[in-house]
């Protein structure tokens, strides 16, 4: 690399305090042998790391009887504990689930919220939880109006707000209902900082579409020893509806199973929450929908699982679902967005977006961060240009108000753009990374759309099946993919590509740098491998769409 070139690295370098700065940030990255580049170095140059012939592109389930599934608690202790932020570090969400679900061909296993209180005991020191306080219960019924059909209603649903918090602060806390003798064990959690320019979680960690594979279990042992304050799981959770209500499972749905209406095996779910809680339970963690939690059943009711086993501050940041809303992360805005969901610019979704957008104050929280499932840029075959019309509808807001990054998932492989703006590169515009290479059940993604015969045919690539819209998708009319759907090559907003499993780690560093970092799950060592790592680095001085006076 000419030294020129290497100039905005190197002041990166100078920028960031020597105690901020990682120590692999001062070495050389060990994959092209230059420091780490920033996105000021861009546009780059797209690259392709070819698959790695050692990798199964395949990927198991764990069985339904694997010990590391099963219920250990009896009674109503609580089980399937987990954590979430609320839309500032002062809240924080606890949720857990009591007593046993129910198999059969009703709702006679349903059972009384009111046989159990939703309390959680809490404070600064383990030996003294003074704090208390109250939430609500509930459960849900997955239902199929056919025969043959087993059906699934859940043990009781928790979710408790506790309030009153101190930023940066170590608690302690147990939950359950003490008047029954049912409570927890302590746990322990760390509020995130206080909002400010100044004020950021040491790590974030995104992932996306794990299921619950023998991959899953990698990427959730890489993705703990890398210690992160906050999760990010961009969609895609549980794989319930790859398998009948009997607990027989596919890694194609359609290919092996012929129903009125594609059932989900909701007991996945509860398989997933107690295999998850190590992490839930004490980093919070926060959650979008994706396509595999739509779940239809009786009366056309979808993603029933999803609302009902989530708390998410969607009534805190001023949304009506859950399907979308906002968090504040230090001096980092996250905004939650629903793909499954109306996202036209006459819908409540963009209502709700348009003004919370218009509510930030960069003074205070300068990054802004945007988080839904499907991608609006993806180069490989799988998932190509699927929701166009999402794009279409937001890419104009969210560019206005100077998002800097935005992480999906979806497509199972990894994918970093350039900043982008309407397929072109555009020094304001965001940063799009595809991290859906969680290692769930339906296997890695490998083909990409500009291979030789891999470009689909228009009109197979529809925005979501079950939203009522047209389908939005178009040739390109300039540039040299000008008059094709897919380009020849790998498209020049596409940075950087590879198909294997892993998860990411975001560390903000101050207000205008972050280290994104790229884990593959291959390695067995460490924290998994470094694929791909780079410093997303503002520019609110030239792109007036960072600066918090927007209008």
């Amino acid at each position: 690399m000419a030294l020129l070139s290497l100039l905005p690295s190197l002041l990166t370098l100078l920028i960031l305090s020597p105690i901020d700065l990682p120590l692999s940030s001062l070495t050389f990255a060990s994959a092209s042998s230059s420091f780490i580049p920033t996105t000021l170095d861009g546009p780059f140059i797209p690259v392709t790391v070819p698959l790695d012939k050692r990798l199964r592109i395949d990927s198991q389930d764990l069985p339904n009887d694997d010990p590391r599934l099963a219920r250990k608690v009896s009674g109503y202790f609580p089980e399937q504990i987990g954590i979430a932020q609320s839309v500032t570090p002062h809240g924080m969400w606890v949720s857990w689930i009591t007593g046993e679900y129910g198999m059969g061909r009703s709702k006679e296993n349903q059972m009384d919220c009111n046989q159990v209180n939703s309390m959680v005991h809490y404070g600064t020191s383990y030996f003294d939880l003074h704090h208390k306080a109250t939430g609500r219960s509930l459960t849900y019924s997955q239902i199929y109006p056919y025969a043959n059909a087993t059906n699934y209603t859940s043990g009781i649903i928790h979710h408790v707000l506790l309030t009153g918090l101190k930023p940066s602060t170590r608690y302690y806390y147990r939950c359950g209902d003490p008047y029954i003798d049912a409570m927890s064990k302590i746990y322990r959690f760390k509020t995130l900082p206080a909002i400010g320019p100044d004020s950021f979680p040491k790590r974030i960690a995104f992932l996306g579409d794990p299921g619950l594979t023998y991959n899953t279990t990698s990427t959730l042992k890489h993705l703990k020893k890398n210690n992160p304050d906050l999760n990010i799981f961009v969609g895609d959770m549980s794989y319930a509806n790859l398998y009948v209500t009997n607990g027989t499972g596919s890694a194609c749905y359609s290919c092996q199973f012929h129903t009125p209406i594609q059932e989900s095996y909701q007991p996945r779910w509860d398989f997933w929450g107690r295999y998850l809680e190590p992490i839930r339970s004490e980093i919070p963690t926060m959650v979008i929908e994706g396509n595999h939690e739509y779940e239809k059943q009786i009366h056309n009711q979808t993603f029933v699982a999803y609302k009902a086993r989530f708390a998410v501050p969607a009534a805190e940041s001023g949304s009506y679902t859950k399907m979308y809303y906002s968090f504040n992360a230090g001096g980092v805005h996250f905004v939650m967005l629903g793909g499954y969901v109306d996202y036209s610019r006459t819908g409540d979704q963009y209502a709700w977006l348009k003004k919370d957008l218009a509510e930030v104050d960069r003074s205070l929280t300068p990054w802004l961060i945007a988080v839904f499932h499907p991608p609006w840029y993806n180069s490989y075959a799988f998932h190509y240009r699927e929701v166009e019309c999402m794009r279409q509808s937001m890419e104009e807001l969210l560019y206005k108000y100077g998002v800097d990054a935005v992480f999906t998932g979806h497509v199972h492989a990894y994918e970093r753009s350039n900043r982008v703006y309407n397929y072109e590169y555009d020094p304001c515009g965001p940063v799009h990374i595809t991290i859906g290479d969680g290692g769930n059940r339906e296997a890695m993604a490998i083909q990409h759309a500009d291979e030789p015969g891999a470009c689909p045919e228009p009109a197979s690539t529809p925005d979501f099946k079950y939203l009522p819209y047209k389908f939005c998708g178009f040739n390109f009319t300039t540039g040299p993919a000008a008059a094709k759907f897919c380009w020849d090559r790998q498209p020049d907003w596409s940075a950087f590509r590879e198909s294997s499993f892993g998860h990411g780690i975001l560390e903000i560093k101050n207000a205008t740098h972050a280290l994104w970092t790229w884990y593959r799950n291959q390695e067995a060592y460490g924290s998994g491998h470094i694929g791909d790592n780079i410093f997303l680095v503002r520019q609110p001085g030239i792109c007036h769409n960072q600066h918090h006076d927007i209008q």
